[in-house]
């Protein structure tokens, strides 16, 4: 077999200087002298025979040579590092802390639970829980700053198992105007009246957009929503699991909707790299698993 030409540091220091947006801000986050990233760069060119940037202005911007060599090598780069820190756990054994981000659709006093019998498997690891809205999982993948996440949608990049379903519902409470109609509420209904929504916890907010009207509270807490919720501050779709007190005790009612009373959707587990996991959050995820298909069997028989 031949050996590479190009070192991982060669290739570390090409996708760094794309990263970064230079040569300085690349030496930096590499913890290394710029002419030592520059000379790695000028090395790589000169034994690939290729040229990965020219310069434009005051600024190297990339060839098409140096585009197809950059998505190579952080492939190349990202691959190198996923394999280390595969090494790493298993050379630990089981891991001292478990990091997990969960939408906060998912049901809390199942999460609780889940939890609480893996401490009583494993009192000494920590947990770190993440509790997240909307793209805020989704980061945390990316950014492979959890072990796995609990997301209603799986990022490009990643793959993932259903874990269980979501049915949602439109309330408020029963003394707000959309219950006095007399008929089923329309759009245009509901754009009069004020929408409670849910920051998304992401960093870019991808999916904060859509909501109905302008005239809407947007909020962090899901606690906090069905507390506004139930003072007749607005409407909101809400898992019904979420609000089941609520419901049950007649603080909040399902809106009468003429259509999109209900929405349904998924919630899946994914890990960040499944070949990396240790073996705590392996079994964290196989407790919430079984757990998740308990609850959803039972929530199935008739009563």
């Amino acid at each position: 077999m031949t050996a590479p030409r190009v070192s991982l540091d060669q290739w570390r220091a090409l996708v760094a200087v794309v990263d970064e947006g230079g040569y300085a801000k690349a030496a930096k986050a590499l913890a290394k002298s710029q002419s030592s990233v520059t000379y790695a760069v000028k090395q790589l060119e000169l034994q690939l025979g290729v040229r990965a940037f020219r310069i434009e202005g005051r600024k190297a911007a990339l060839t098409p040579t140096g585009q197809l060599l950059y998505r190579r090598g952080k492939t190349l780069v990202d691959d190198a590092g996923r394999l280390e820190r595969a090494a790493g756990e298993l050379a630990k054994g089981w891991e001292t802390e478990i990091r997990l981000a969960v939408d906060i659709i998912f049901p809390t006093w199942l999460l609780v639970q889940c939890i609480g019998a893996f401490a009583a498997e494993r009192p000494e690891t920590r947990i770190e829980l993440y509790e997240t809205v909307l793209s805020g999982a989704d980061d945390m993948l990316v950014a492979r700053s959890a072990d796995f996440v609990i997301t209603s949608s799986i990022p490009q990049g990643f793959i993932g198992d259903v874990l269980m379903p979501v049915h949602a519902v439109c309330v408020a409470a029963p003394s707000h105007p959309l219950h006095h109609l007399g008929r089923p509420a329309t759009l245009d209904d509901l754009r009069r009246h004020r929408h409670l929504v849910i920051r998304d916890s992401g960093i870019q907010r991808a999916r904060s957009g859509g909501w109905l009207n302008e005239q809407r509270w947007t909020v962090s807490h899901k606690a906090t929503s069905i507390h506004a919720l139930s003072l007749g501050y607005g409407y909101a779709w809400l898992p019904d699991e979420a609000i089941r007190s609520e419901l049950e005790r007649g603080a909040l009612a399902p809106v009468p909707l003429r259509e999109g009373a209900e929405r349904t959707g998924s919630l899946y587990l994914v890990f960040a790299d499944r070949d990396a996991t240790g073996p705590g959050a392996l079994r964290l995820a196989e407790i919430i698993r079984e757990s998740v298909e308990k609850e959803c069997k039972r929530a199935a028989t008739p009563a």
